[in-house]
């Protein structure tokens, strides 16, 4: 069931454009509406990605910078044959490659790194160390074997001088493993050099003790360890701020942006609250780990993407093209249809982070396949979203699973034809906004052939991949590019050739050869207001929204949320900066108004917080329900849906901190608040069971977790 019980409106669209061929299926047009990104200057814009590269680094076996630092005994591997422990790399070793050009080269505009927060020092005969920066012992010190705080910063700063932002890998879901040989540290947490607790000694329970999940249900992947990691309770108070304050401290020295590992072991509505705070202190561009497997989609998933105030990594897109060009088990109408659906499902799809592969999968390249490793890095370069490459991609690494897929970098060689994709269409991101914000259109396609074209405003690029060994005829092809002649922007890298457009946008048939790629693109001139991303997509009045696009002119116009407007920072022609007005907590449409007085398309629902959020438990006792019924809460704030059942609060839990017929679900409530509400009973065809009695109601602690607990009304 949906988190939030409400109807969004997307601002995208889905509609018929007619049939591109014979054979092709049936055309259509997604509209990707996005939000907010600027103009390439210095590193770009904190919290719109859409137009950058990111490249993702396992720290420890990227680059051994320094020496100095390695560890040793237990936990070292000197030659690295040992992949469950260390190796080296570190900060230094990144700094390098950024100065000597590697990564610049490429045209990487952002690199998320592993947590670079203290971890364990044990190693396990069994699991290895912690040389992948997942099992934190202190959140707010630097992780020794990577380098000192000062290294650290001195990362951010060369990332920033070569126009590189810096993403962090966050994990407030656990500590690390607390085994029963002992041979680990027992999930131990410190704060700041000074030991808390750990999880065999938590007086003050700081972790969950209800045992390990096995996926069953989704109450259990929160509220119980993901393996034996010693799994934090969030709505302890301490845990609470220890971890905001963390993230805090982070975003202190500089970073840019953050992924957050394991969100669908976390209470949804704790990690709202968790992305005010950082909105609220420095707002950055932020996204999510929720793994799906082959063919696996959710609804729970794209209710959190849409809800939480933060992106994912976009599984669904990686596992489908996985399927196409890796594992060839589908093919492009089956990709073509995950393209459909992820534009439906999510309200700013272009804010979602596609990959080939990554360090909890298998590397993509197997053996004598760098050629379909080509094809798909096109594929990924060239789509919707924020396109992440992982280390090693560009030098055709190969591997199994964890901890194969975690091989020490092969070599730097700039001369690899991946390599020289990466190098060819990064930029080609940022040159031209279609691939940054536009809408995605099937020109044509069939089981091998999938021609797909992005257009924002008067800019269109049109991609064309064959991923067989055959050659096929295709005909009937149309664009929205402009009459003339296209040479392939990969100049051949992948075979492509030049093509010519008709003055009706008809391209005459011709032969497609065996793994071809062809990319034609066009930069127009667009000149009225037509927004491309909001960034965020939630805020509190007097946070500061960043609007991308084209067309808003040089001269200062106005932006409107619903009938309001707001105050305007900054204006440029790609970029718009303007604070959330003082309105009431809801969700409203955002427009751009040019000076001449031409009104964009609208961004659909951006979420106005009614203030600060803190996370409190709704617990009710005694509510028993009949098969097909749940419980949630509904009240007089935006938050609690404004009486509104239709965006009541649940489904409630009834399985493993309390048991039925006892419920109870986190929710984020604006703090320090007096709020009014009731608890519902909905059944699965929507009929409504209200509580008896007056209005219950709470005071929201100001700063901090809460809980309120009361007996069904009957």
């Amino acid at each position: 069931m949906n988190l939030e019980r409400r109807t969004l409106l997307k601002g995208l669209g889905l509609a018929s454009i007619g049939w591109a061929g014979s054979n092709a299926a049936g055309a259509a047009q997604l509209g990707d509406l996005t939000y907010a990104t600027q103009e390439p200057s210095g590193v770009g814009s904190a919290v719109d990605y859409t137009d950058d590269v990111i490249y993702q680094i396992i720290t420890d076996r990227f680059e051994n910078g320094n020496t100095g630092n390695d560890p040793d005994g237990d936990l070292a591997s000197d030659d690295c044959s040992d992949l469950r422990k260390y190796c080296g790399g570190d900060w230094q070793g990144i700094i390098d490659r950024i100065e000597d050009g590697y990564l610049t080269e490429m045209g990487i505009t952002a690199l998320w790194i592993s947590p670079p927060f203290e971890n364990v020092t044990s190693a396990d005969p069994d699991i290895g160390t912690s040389y992948h920066g997942y099992w934190a012992r202190d959140f707010e010190d630097a992780n020794e074997s990577f380098g000192d705080m000062d290294t650290f910063e001195e990362l951010v700063s060369v990332a920033h001088d070569n126009g590189i932002k810096v993403v962090m890998d966050f994990v407030p879901n656990h500590t690390s493993p607390s085994t029963e040989d002992g041979d680990m540290e027992d999930g131990v947490l410190y704060d700041d050099g000074e030991r808390v607790a750990s999880y065999s000694d938590d007086p003050d329970d700081y972790f969950h003790h209800n045992g390990g999940t096995d996926y069953s249900s989704y109450e259990g992947q929160i509220y119980r360890n993901l393996y034996n990691l010693a799994d934090f309770d969030q709505q302890n108070s301490f845990i609470d701020r220890y971890l905001k304050d963390a993230i805090e401290a982070w975003l202190d020295r500089g970073i840019d942006g953050i992924r957050v590992d394991a969100v669908a072991h976390m209470a949804p509505k704790w990690q709202k609250t968790l992305m005010d705070t950082i909105y609220d202190h420095e707002p950055v561009f932020t996204f999510g780990e929720w793994f799906l497997g082959t063919g696996e989609s959710s609804q729970r998933y794209y209710d959190f993407s849409n809800d939480s105030g933060m992106s994912l990594l976009d599984f669904r897109f990686g596992q489908s093209l996985r399927q196409v060009l890796r594992e060839f088990d589908d093919d492009w109408e089956d990709f073509w249809d995950v393209l459909q659906e992820t534009a439906s499902e999510h309200d700013q799809v272009v804010d979602q982070v596609p990959f080939i592969d990554n360090h909890d999968m298998e590397r993509f390249t197997v053996e004598d396949g760098e050629v379909n490793t080509d094809l798909a890095l096109a594929v990924l370069l060239t789509s919707r979203g924020t396109p992440t490459v992982y280390y090693g991609t560009e030098q055709y690494l190969t591997g199994g699973n964890d901890p194969e897929n975690r091989k020490p970098m092969p070599s730097f060689d700039r001369t690899t034809t991946a390599y020289e994709i990466i190098k060819t269409l990064a930029p080609l991101r940022r040159s031209n906004p279609a691939l940054a914000y536009g809408g995605t259109r099937q020109r044509w396609v069939n089981s091998d052939v999938f021609f797909y074209e992005r257009e924002f405003g008067d800019n269109v690029v049109l991609v064309g991949i064959n991923r067989s060994e055959d050659t096929y005829d295709v005909s009937g092809l149309s664009t929205a590019l402009p009459e003339g002649t296209y040479e392939d922007h990969l100049d051949g890298l992948l075979d492509g050739f030049e093509t010519t457009v008709g003055s009706d946008g008809s391209i005459d048939t011709f032969s497609f050869g065996p793994k071809t790629v062809c990319v034609w693109e066009h930069t127009g001139d667009t000149t009225e207001p037509t927004l491309g991303h909001v960034g965020p997509t939630m805020g509190r009045p007097g946070h500061t929204v960043t609007l991308s696009g084209e067309g808003f002119g040089s001269s200062t116009g106005s932006v409107g949320f619903g009938s309001t407007d707001a105050s305007v920072v900054s204006w440029s022609d790609t970029q718009i900066e303007a604070e959330v007005p003082s309105v009431a907590g809801g969700f409203y449409d955002i427009t751009v108004t040019d000076a001449d007085g031409v009104e964009s398309d609208a961004f659909a629902d951006f979420e106005v917080l009614s203030g600060e959020q803190v996370s409190v438990r709704f617990v009710a006792e005694d509510a028993e329900t009949e098969t097909g019924e749940n419980v949630y809460v509904v009240g007089n704030v935006h938050e609690l849906g404004d009486w509104d059942t239709d965006r009541a609060v649940g489904p409630f839990f009834n399985r493993v901190v309390h048991e039925y017929p006892d419920w109870y679900f986190d929710v984020n409530v604006p703090a320090g608040t007096d709020i009014e509400f009731k608890f519902v009973k909905i059944a699965d065809d929507g009929s409504v069971t209200w509580e008896s009695g007056s209005n219950r109601t709470y005071t929201t602690p100001a700063d901090s977790t809460g809980e309120y607990v009361g007996e069904w009304r009957t």
